[in-house]
């Protein structure tokens, strides 16, 4: 689907809460300016839980124009139940985007039925399962990874082992979400990452990605001030760095 440095793209909001879908468009745009390979819109870091349907549509359709097929445009579809991963995955595809980023669901350690059901939404678009275990416990196993109807997977665990696991037992296309672990990620030979902390520093992330550990160095003040505060945390340092609106309905 890609490879290099994605980004989780913030969602930018108003003072008085209401979406700026044509500001958060025009920001993805920049940050394919700047060497991103895809953007992901809805998911994690762009605060999915706080999106109305309308409101995810309205994101997709305005970033997908901005950025003009220049990379691929990516949305989160994952949820609570299969129910809403399956409407979610349809009004993505049928808005504009040429795939779709799932969650898996919480509180089960069998997430085949809700995959293959998504996969059937779907319809052909390639499918990232999202392994994130901090926000949807317990996450997908490793050896499951095989039995999914899947494309690849982002891990946003952070964890070493698990990555290099993975690698060694897997072959599918793995992007890492962790921006702590990007120059062993890339020189392992993972696909790609996909990054909230790519809406501050591009380049850095970039840089790290493609091995250089000098870069990865660089990227740990922002890396842990963007973990303190989750979501608000990256949108100060975007707005720090960008001028985009800083106000979150989460967090």
């Amino acid at each position: 689907m890609f490879t290099g440095v994605g980004v989780a793209l913030v969602t930018l909001f108003d003072d008085g809460g209401n979406l700026l879908a044509q500001a958060t468009a025009e920001h993805a745009a920049r940050l394919v300016g700047l060497g991103v390979r895809a953007i992901v819109v809805a998911g994690t870091t762009g605060e999915a839980a706080a999106l109305t349907t309308g409101e995810r549509v309205a994101l997709i359709q305005n970033v997908r124009a901005a950025i003009d097929g220049r990379v691929p445009l990516l949305a989160g579809t994952g949820a609570a139940s299969t129910r809403q991963a399956v409407e979610l995955t349809g009004q993505a595809l049928e808005a504009g985007a040429d795939a779709v980023l799932v969650l898996s669901p919480p509180n089960t350690t069998d997430a085949l039925p809700y995959f293959v059901a998504v996969a059937k939404a779907a319809a052909g678009a390639p499918l990232l399962a999202y392994h994130y275990p901090a926000v949807s416990p317990p996450g997908i196993p490793v050896q499951a990874l095989d039995t999914l109807p899947i494309d690849g997977l982002k891990d946003s665990s952070g964890e070493p082992e698990r990555l290099l696991e993975e690698l060694s037992f897997w072959g599918g296309h793995l992007y890492t979400g962790s921006s702590a672990i990007l120059a062993l990620a890339g020189p392992m030979g993972c696909a790609g990452a996909i990054l909230a902390l790519a809406n501050v520093e591009p380049e850095r992330c970039i840089a790290a990605f493609a091995g250089d550990t000098t870069a990865q160095r660089q990227l740990a003040p922002a890396h842990l001030a963007a973990r303190r505060s989750f979501p608000r945390g990256i949108k100060q340092l975007t707005a720090r760095r960008f001028g985009t609106a800083v106000h979150s309905r989460m967090g």
